[in-house]
Formats: structure tokens, sequence, C-alpha cells
């Protein structure tokens, strides 16, 4: 609606009364001193609390404080506000705390998502705020209480807002979470959610906002337990850094699955990553771990004074054989030596003596014990195992066996073995194996919520990792199993789950918000060729125009005409080539003066005018987005087609497809 002088005048003021007093709040935070601790230890955690209190309550100039507003019915529960501004984080002004503005997450701001005409929730009104920067600059009412006779149409502020073009990282969407997104960003936090999105649907998003919700309604349990992001890439997880702190969060870990096992410092065939990958390396690696305890063969003597103490060989046996395999490696190393130190009290006792737990400690730690362990239990590191399993034919079939065929053994076996663990180059699926044996060895700390993006890419290993490190909380997966673009990327939600441990429903978003129709239709040419199951994606925008596919002679000048083009119109340009012609494309847009940023795997993203390789634009956005040579694209990998579905859907307001022979077969009408 247009917006009335008076009442958005009235509206600006109550903006500008939120942002002093959300400027007072921080000064009385900044004003609290750590001092009152009792004592140094308790100081320095009260002043990390301080710190990222001030550091919530920073206000972003640019960002609206609200984006909503709720009128109550007048026949409403009492209990409800009269009026409720809707916002990013609570504002509240003077000593009894008067509510200006209420956190989006917080229970009663669910109806702002959740009511409609049929079911208002008891209140009578919606209003949307537009905005331009900070400055609030229109407003439109939603009439909730005049039942299903129809309203105003769908909005043109949220329309607006979704469109909006966009430079830099992305920016959180708490002003246009749909219904269906608004019920799992809501799921409590024992229950694990799994997302199959398509383009454009806000999957991403949803993850985010629900590690807000939750480190919101759980903050307490959370902050000792920890949250944790994990993304595809560094570029990926600085498109996605600035979302949490607008929200007023600051305490969420990100990382990628390189961060959590180790970055790799080898290569391998796909073949042989895929293999490593597959769920039946957990047996083969738990029983070469076991094969390192060997069956004793003689007893214990151990001497203390002028006395002499037995245990026969059949009784160590029994000690060990009780712990073989049914507790950890490590842990069961230092239990065995307790039970053996055990027994010789037991026997101390025998003989009129009183030893106490500190003498079971010292026997636990003699030099004969010690000697026994070594012989019968080593000490063995992850490196160790793995190094040994990948270098020695004999070891690897007795593990093998009945796991893996000659074949699989064969194609593990390193061709050229490392002289040792500590000179061997470990490459990606190898760290997962080693966080296998690592686990076997002693427990991988649990937190206690990760959220999981573009998990269809993660082989199993992988995903087992993962889910140690959240076997006492929960997750929310996210991704798309028509974007799989790795030798082992999962076929099924069900075997994701499994993997890591976890149980829940799988939600299937197929409306995008971002992609337009014209440009989700094209790619969606692709779906039946690489994930033939998934239900054909629909857009809420028609995207007239927003399509062109072009033949040029050249396609590194026909590039650089169309990114010129793009930068003409408002809004971020992607240009997405090959990964092996990344370099010429750069090169040509530097000559011809268009200042362009080549992304890699660890930049943050920034420029306005990007080129990106192929393997890294997964999870990416840009307003306008050039793809150079979608047939090379294919060709430069076993799943190019699953590739270049990822790179056609993109774009968020025109995608201009240039290629210079025939377009990949299966893009054909």
């Amino acid at each position: 609606m247009p917006a009335e002088p008076s009442t958005l005048a009235a509206e600006r003021a109550h903006l500008a009364e939120s942002r002093a007093a959300l400027r007072r709040m921080r000064e009385h935070a900044q004003g609290l001193s750590a001092d009152v601790a009792a004592d140094w230890v308790s100081k320095q955690f009260l002043e990390s609390l301080l710190d990222q209190r001030v550091a919530a309550l920073a206000d972003h100039p640019d960002t609206p404080l609200f984006f909503g507003r709720m009128d109550r019915d007048e026949d409403g529960p009492p209990d409800l506000p009269a009026v409720m501004y809707v916002g990013r984080r609570h504002v509240h002004d003077g000593p009894e705390g008067r509510p200006l503005v209420l956190d989006w997450r917080a229970p009663v701001s669910r109806a702002f998502y959740q009511a409609g005409p049929s079911d208002p929730m008891g209140w009578r009104l919606r209003r949307r705020f537009g905005f331009e920067g900070g400055e609030l600059t229109a407003f439109e009412d939603e009439p909730l209480d005049q039942g299903d006779r129809g309203g105003p149409g769908p909005s043109r502020i949220l329309t607006r807002e979704i469109e909006r073009p966009r430079t830099g990282p992305m920016r959180d969407i708490v002003a246009t979470i749909q219904p269906e997104q608004d019920v799992l960003v809501r799921a409590d936090l024992p229950r694990t959610v799994c997302v199959q999105g398509a383009p454009g649907t806000g999957k991403t998003a949803v993850g985010l906002h629900r590690a807000a919700y939750l480190l919101f309604t759980h903050r307490e349990r959370l902050s000792r337990s920890g949250v944790l992001i994990v993304g595809p890439n560094r570029a990926f997880l600085a498109y996605i850094a600035a979302v949490l702190p607008a929200l007023g969060e600051v305490r969420v870990d990100q990382a990628t699955i390189d961060d959590l096992l180790g970055a790799p410092s080898g290569e391998e065939p796909a073949a042989v990553s895929a293999l490593k990958g597959d769920a039946r390396m957990a047996r083969v690696l738990r029983k070469a771990l076991w094969a390192h305890v060997r069956k004793p063969e003689e007893g214990l003597v151990v001497t203390r004074g002028a006395s002499r103490y037995r245990l026969a060989d059949h009784e160590v046996r029994e000690l060990t054989a009780a712990l073989r395999g049914t507790t950890r490696y490590g842990s069961g190393r230092a239990a065995l030596a307790q039970r053996l130190a055990h027994q010789i009290l037991v026997r101390m006792e025998q003989r009129g003596e009183a030893p106490d737990d500190r003498v079971q400690d010292q026997v636990a730690r003699s030099r004969p014990v010690k000697t026994l362990l070594d012989q019968v239990w080593p000490k063995v590191t992850p490196e160790q195992v793995l190094h040994r399993l990948l270098s020695d034919a004999e070891f690897l079939r007795a593990a093998a066996k009945g796991v893996l065929d000659e074949d699989e053994q064969a194609a593990l076996l390193w061709a050229r073995p490392a002289r040792s663990h500590r000179s061997a180059r470990w490459t990606a699926a190898d760290r997962a194996l080693l966080d296998e044996l690592a686990d076997l060895t002693e427990r991988t700390a649990s937190i206690g919520h990760l959220v999981l993006d573009e998990a269809q890419d993660l082989s199993a290993m992988q995903l087992r990792a993962l889910g140690r490190r959240c076997g006492t909380g929960s997750a929310t997966v996210l991704g798309d199993l028509a974007q799989g673009t790795t030798a082992w990327s999962a076929r099924s939600w069900a075997e994701v789950l499994t993997h890591l441990g976890q149980e829940g429903e799988v939600t299937e978003l197929t409306l995008g918000f971002r992609v337009p129709g014209t440009v989700l239709d094209y790619a969606a040419r692709l779906l039946p060729h690489v994930a033939p199951g998934l239900e054909r994606p629909r857009s809420l925008r028609l995207g007239a125009g927003a399509l062109e596919v072009r033949q040029v002679p050249d396609l590194v000048a026909g590039a650089v005409a169309a990114a010129r083009e793009a930068l003409e119109r408002p809004g971020s340009v992607g240009l997405i080539v090959p990964d092996a012609e990344a370099a010429a494309h750069a090169a040509a847009l530097e000559e011809a003066g268009l200042a362009p940023t080549v992304l890699s795997a660890d930049s943050d993203g920034s420029g306005r005018l990007l080129v990106i390789p192929a393997t890294l634009a997964k999870g990416l956005e840009y307003d306008h987005v050039v793809v150079a040579g979608p047939a090379a694209i294919v060709a430069a990998e076993p799943r190019g087609l699953a590739r270049l579905y990822v790179v056609l859907t993109r774009a968020v307001t025109s995608l201009t497809v240039l290629h210079r022979g025939d377009l990949p077969a299966e893009l054909s009408a």
C-alpha cells in the first residue's frame, strides 16, 4: 500500500526510538565490570561473556532493527501485546524493560510467519516494512481478520526483498521466512532435521536460522556443548559468515571437513577415494586395530621389597580376552593395567597385607606391567595402523577378509609405500580413516548441534566422522541429491542419516524463491539424468527474460562481452567457467579493464565481478551469472552433468549461457 505520511512518520519514530534504546543497552553492557568475580578464572570467563554480549548488541546501520509488526485482534487472547514489532533481536527501553522490538525467535513472534486469514492466531493485521539501507521507506498491510475472502495478493515488499540485488556475502532471510521454512527453523533441539532442497529454496538459510533459533531457545545448554556449522569449502563459509552475527549470534564455530579431519597432503584416483569412503572400511579398520592385541604367552611377576607376586599366563589371557573389543583401544590398555594391578593386590591381601588404591596405581605403572602391556596391548597411533594397512598386503588381507574382495584390496595398497607413517602423504579419504581409528582408540567429543550443508557430497566415512561429533546431540542436514558431484555422492537421505547415526524426517523443499522460473526450468532438464527420483522444482518468480542461451565464436571474448553487459545492471556478477580455464578468463577480463576477482577455495569471495571455477560454485549465489562452456564443464569430471546442474542454478536475476559448439544433449528440450 502507499506509505501514508503520518503513519510512515510514526513508524520511523519508533525505529529511531528502538535504535536509541539498543545503543543504551550496548552502553550499559560496556559499563559492566568483571571485577566482581571471585577468582581469576571466573573473571576471565565473565569478561568473555560480557565481550560477547557487547558484540551481540552491535547495531548495523544498513540492517533494519525490525521488519514487521502485528496488531492484536480486539477479541484476541489478552496475554498478547496490543502491538508487536518483530525484528532480528530483542530491544527494550527503561528500567522496566518495555519491549520495543521482539526477537523473531521468541514464541510469540511465530505468528508473524504462521498467521493467516484461515488461522489469524489472535491477530488482526500483519504489516511488513520496506527499507532502503537502514531507512524505513514503505509499509504494506495484510488483514488477517477477513477469513478466506481473499487478501491483497502476493506481498510486493516481500517479493522485492527476495529479489533485491546483492553484492558480497549472504544475507539473513529473517524478513522473508516462509511458513514451511519456519516449521523447520523452529524444530526443537532433540530433533534431527534433514532438508532435501532444490536450488533457491533457502535450505542453507533454514539451517543457519535454525542454529540461531536453537541458540536463543537453549542458550545455556548450547553455550556449554556448542554449535558447529560444516560447509564444503572456505569460500562457502566466508559467503555465509555474516548471517549469524547479523542475528546477534557470535558464538558459532564454522569449519570445513578438512578443518575437522586435517587437510590432505596427497592425492589419489577418485575410484580409490570412493573405496576408502565406503562404510565397509569401518569394519576393516576395527579388525586392523584390534589385531595389535596379541595372546599373552607369559604370566606377570611383580616384585615389591622382598616379596614377589605372580599371575599365571592363563590369568593374563582371561583378563585380556575380557577387555578385547569391548572398549576403546586406548582405554582398554589402561583398564588392563588396572586389572592386572588389582589381581596383584589380591595376592598381597592373601598374604595379610593391606594395600590401598595408591599401591594399585603404583603397580599399574610398574615396569613389569608396562613391559607386559607393550607385548600384549601395545600403544599404537592411528597413523601407524593405517600406514601398515595400506603398505602390508598380508596385514590388509587379514583385516579385510570377508569384507573386501581381492581387487579392492589391491586397489587400496600403496604402489610405493612411504617409509613410515611420519612421511606418509595422506589424502582426504585417508583423513576420514584416521579419524575413525582415532575414535576407536579414544572417544571423540560431541557437540550440542551440528549444521551440515551440502551433505550429499560426503562419503560414508566422512559422515561417520561428523556423526561422532554430534553423537550426543542433534543435527540439521542440508543438501540436494541432484547436486551430488563426488564419486561417492549419496543416493538417498536415509543412507546419509544412517551413516551420521541420526534419526530424522526428510523434508523436501521444491518451491524456489531465489532462482527465476525460466532458469530453474532450463536447469531441470538435467534432473532425469542426475536425480530421476526427485520432484521437479518450481519457482515463485516467473523470471521472464531472465535466461539467454548464446552461441559465440570465441568463449573468452564472449564472456568478456556478457560480463560487461551484466555489470551495467545492479548486483553481483559471477562468471562460472571450467576450472582449467579460470586463469584465461580472468586475464581477459583484466585486460578489458573489468577488474575481476578469481574465487579460490580459501578466498572470501569479495568483489562485484568474480571468476568462479565450476567446482567452487556450489552453495553460492550471484545476481547475474554467465556460464561459459557448459560442454567443457560436463566433460571435466565423471558427474559433470550434476556439476552443470549446480552451475546453472546460481543465478538470482539473470543467467547467460555461452557455448561455441553443441550444447550437452541433455539440455535439449
